[in-house]
């Protein structure tokens, strides 16, 4: 099972993305976890994430978390504003999906 964790300011705002996300995963039939974290806890979540996205009000901790999830091979990007804004669960899926190929 593959573990996705969108990462936000309190690990609330992405719960709804969080819920879409798991909506198009059963609809796929893919054996996949999503949860969300603040960006204060990810820190104790990186191990066990097979990437993480951040919301894109926290974009500003991309360096600090791409740094610090390089050596353990775990990739991190942002989610586009527009997937986020408009709570696209599915390009938000496919994006985690591309990242962990």
């Amino acid at each position: 099972m593959k573990k996705i964790m969108l990462c936000c300011a309190a690990g609330m705002s992405t719960s709804m993305l969080v819920q879409k996300m798991r909506t198009e995963a059963t609809k796929r039939a893919l054996d996949v976890q999503i949860d969300a974290v603040s960006v204060a806890e990810i820190e104790s979540h990186l191990q066990s994430a097979d990437v993480v996205l951040l919301g894109p009000q926290v974009q500003f901790e991309l360096a600090r978390l791409s740094e610090l999830s390089a050596p353990l091979g775990k990739p991190v990007a942002v989610i586009d504003m527009m997937d986020y804004g408009t709570m696209r669960g599915d390009r938000v899926l496919d994006k985690a999906i591309t990242l962990m190929a």
